[in-house]
């Protein structure tokens, strides 16, 4: 079974995150931190390349009420660019809760500054990959 790539995209930091074969954990990865849009939809078909990813999940920012602002135009851009990139199926999962989730594990595990900088998107794109995994096993 391919695995699955967790992309929390951002336009200073993209963090990525995967997950085991049997599709059952997410494991972060790394943050992408350098270059544009273009620079890190290359980056990302490549690791989706690089780790045999069949599907790409990529978190997108709604609004509470569900509706998309600005962000989540960013990330559709974002999305067009890395499809023909990549045999990966690209999909879309709501991120709303990732980057809060992120910070409170980060702050119950007393990681500042610098370290924090460096992890919270790495952390941010494990929660949205282990959200939609929760989601498949649950929806089956």
């Amino acid at each position: 079974m391919q695995r699955i790539l967790g992309v929390d995209y951002g336009d200073v930091r993209t963090g990525l995150a995967i997950s085991d074969e049997n599709r059952f954990l997410a494991g972060g990865l790394y943050t992408i931190s350098e270059g544009g849009m273009r620079s890190t939809a290359k980056k990302t078909a490549a690791v989706a390349a690089e780790k045999n990813v069949g599907v790409i999940v990529i978190g997108l920012p709604k609004n509470m009420d569900g509706s998309e602002g600005e962000s989540a135009t960013k990330i559709r851009a974002f999305a067009q660019l890395l499809e023909p990139m990549t045999d990966a199926e690209i999909v879309f999962f709501d991120e709303r809760v990732s980057t809060m989730a992120a910070h409170r594990i980060l702050n119950m595990t007393d990681t500042r500054g610098q370290k924090r900088k460096a992890v919270v998107d790495t952390l941010s794109a494990e929660i949205i990959l282990q959200n939609y995994l929760d989601f498949l096993k649950n929806s089956n």
